[in-house]
């Protein structure tokens, strides 16, 4: 059976989370940055959305420039002294709450929409390439796809397609057959929503609403240099992605596959978290420099332990780490941090729970809320 999505319901969760961020970003605050917009949610990739969507306006203002038919841009000192200012402007980004309103809007939509239908949203991104352009347009545009974006990045410099839109849009829904199993949880990459505004996946995916529609219908660090914003846009952290390898693509597939959303699995041990078990435990140990309590775990973490946490328990996503100190810290109690890391992580995310880095993450849990 065909998946539907719920537009009505994705209309109303982009326009509340949308006032939500504004709200608290523009108290007290008239314009945003570049450097803001890159760290304005906890999702990097609302952010980058947003990002891109200014690159396309920059773009589009340089296509004005030249287009007037009475000066000579192919000068190059014309060309040199074009670029310069573009770039210059480019780094002095200053935007309104109301301009910036349907920038986060769109960006939250388009974010929703890879999460749970990668193909088509990639595909709908070949289809706005210029024509045998494809390959440029994915060079420069793929920094900005942080999620799935294995669907999509193994196309880039890839021989054999040419500049044949047809011919991407086919592989496309071919690599996704051969890489879906090991792409990151659809739940988990919404959850990250969740620091703003909680996403309800089964209402979203639901085919009751009578607006439903067809699913398969289509810190970051900046150098002021010389170059331009879009050009030193880059991860917020190294992020490390799945050791499976995509392989060469089967055979192209005509027709997409309806999006199934994950549920909830065992973890891979089959085992649960038990809070008395892990204090008592806890209580006793003499762990490695690890006596005493800690504050906020999102600001208490070494970037060794973030890097391993990142690679070891969240697949590579330091978005899901982010959203998980989060909500920890908003736990109230060792045992309630406990209940959340069950639900929310060691099955979903199949944890090893006698695993060294899962008992280190444990211990920085319950050196948080100790006594």
């Amino acid at each position: 059976m065909t998946v539907q999505i719920n537009s009505n319901y994705l209309e109303n969760y982009s326009t509340e989370y949308t006032d939500l961020v504004c709200n608290q970003f523009f108290a007290g605050r008239q314009y945003i940055t570049g450097q803001d917009i890159i760290q304005l949610t906890s999702s990097t990739q609302v952010n980058f959305f947003i990002i891109k969507r200014l690159f396309e306006l920059w773009q589009e203002e340089l296509a004005k420039l030249k287009s007037s038919p009475y000066f000579d841009y192919r000068d190059i000192a014309v060309h040199d002294a074009l670029t310069q200012f573009m770039n210059v402007l480019s780094r002095r980004i200053k935007v309104e709450r109301s301009n910036l309103e349907p920038l986060v809007k769109s960006a939250v939509i388009q974010a929703i929409q890879v999460a749970t239908d990668p193909v088509t949203f990639y595909q709908n991104e070949i289809k706005k390439a210029p024509a045998g352009k494809i390959n440029d347009f994915l060079k420069e545009n793929k920094k900005y796809y942080k999620w799935h974006d294995r669907v999509i990045s193994f196309l880039i410099d890839k021989t054999g397609f040419g500049h044949d839109s047809d011919s991407y849009l086919r592989a496309i829904a071919a690599n996704y057959q051969a890489v879906k199993d090991s792409l990151e949880s659809v739940n988990l990459l919404l959850a990250t929503l969740g620091d703003i505004k909680a996403f309800d996946v089964d209402l979203y995916m639901g085919a009751e609403d009578a607006e439903a529609t067809p699913i398969s219908k289509p810190s970051v660090s900046v150098d002021a240099a010389d170059g331009s914003f879009f050009d030193t846009v880059e991860k917020e952290e190294t992020q490390i992605s799945p050791a499976a390898a995509v392989s060469e693509p089967t055979p192209p597939i005509q027709n997409t596959a309806p999006v199934v959303v994950e549920k909830i699995s065992i973890s891979s041990n089959g085992a649960q978290l038990n809070a008395t078990r892990l204090k008592a435990q806890f209580a006793t140990e003499s762990y490695r420099g690890m006596k005493g309590i800690i504050g906020e775990l999102s600001e208490s973490l070494a970037l060794n332990q973030r890097f391993m946490f990142t690679k070891e328990l969240f697949d590579g996503n330091a978005d899901l780490l982010r959203h998980a100190l989060k909500s920890i810290d908003e736990a109230g109690s060792f045992e309630a941090a406990v209940e959340l890391i069950n639900s929310r992580f060691v099955s979903e995310l199949g944890w090893e729970t006698e695993s060294d880095p899962v008992q280190e993450f444990l211990q920085l849990v319950y050196r948080k809320y100790s006594d």
